[in-house]
């Protein structure tokens, strides 16, 4: 199964693949003609041997510290943001007063907030998983929230006249409908995830990909910043393909597909 979606995704995505080689080459060509100094963007050698030299320290220490903020924000996220899209999916009255407040959540700009988050809980794991799980939590509510009110009509009615209660309708029509609209909000949510963590180790700290980046930033050391963002990217993309597949052996199961 895992080679049949490995073949498929070659298939589709095998241009972008190209696309994405020639970018590099071109990249590298560029900085080793001197026409953008290297130290404002190192080549993509100079990235990856930097990644090499300095593999210890950032697969041994700053990788699981990024890893441990983004997974218990992650699991907070999905938690209690598909309570809450469920609960204001069952009450009108907690959708009206709890809806507005999660919008404006996401008005203010998280840079903002992140500091009141670390003078609150300091420099500790609390702090950079409050500022994950705020970035993460919004895609997880909307996503499950707008998932259920899209439960078909015509099999709700029919289970009502079979005399199915809110129970039945909720777990055989509206959740299996919400499915693809939860996981695209959790796909959003990880990302994002990585993005909070980031940000929050940017802020303070002693351990994480972001706080390398910056500590390097600070020293001029663009190669080995340029390796804990490489880094970043990665991550972000490997957790995203993880619940791509997760999504898609689901359906499979199900015996549904989704293009």
């Amino acid at each position: 199964m895992i080679l049949t979606l490995l073949k498929r995704y070659l298939r589709d995505y095998g241009l972008a693949l190209l696309l994405l080689l020639f970018l590099l080459v071109c990249w590298e060509t560029v900085v080793r003609l001197e026409w953008i100094p290297s130290f404002i963007l190192p080549a993509p050698t100079s990235i990856w041997i930097a990644l090499v030299e300095n593999q210890r320290l950032l697969f041994g220490q700053h990788l699981p510290a990024t890893l441990q903020e983004v997974f218990i924000g992650f699991i907070l996220s999905v938690v209690l943001g598909s309570l809450l899209g469920t609960g204001m999916h069952l009450s009108r009255r907690l959708e009206k007063a709890l809806y507005p407040f999660i919008i404006i959540s996401q008005t203010i700009p998280l840079i903002a907030l992140s500091p009141i988050f670390i003078f609150w809980f300091g420099y500790s794991l609390a702090g950079k998983v409050a500022v994950v799980f705020l970035t993460a939590f919004f895609p997880v509510v909307v996503g499950s929230f707008d998932g259920l009110r899209k439960g078909a009509e015509g099999y709700r009615e029919l289970l009502l006249t079979m005399g199915a209660s809110r129970r039945h309708l909720l777990t055989k029509i509206q959740i299996p409908l919400a499915l693809p609209s939860f996981f695209s909000g959790l796909k959003l949510s990880i990302v994002y995830c990585v993005i909070g963590a980031t940000i929050g180790e940017w802020l303070g700290g002693s351990k994480g990909l972001g706080y390398f980046s910056r500590r390097m930033a600070g020293n001029l050391q663009s190669d080995e910043m340029f390796a804990a963002v490489f880094l970043l990217s990665a991550l972000g993309l490997v957790l995203f393909l993880i619940l791509v597949l997760l999504e898609k052996i689901l359906f499979m199961k199900r015996g549904s597909s989704r293009s």
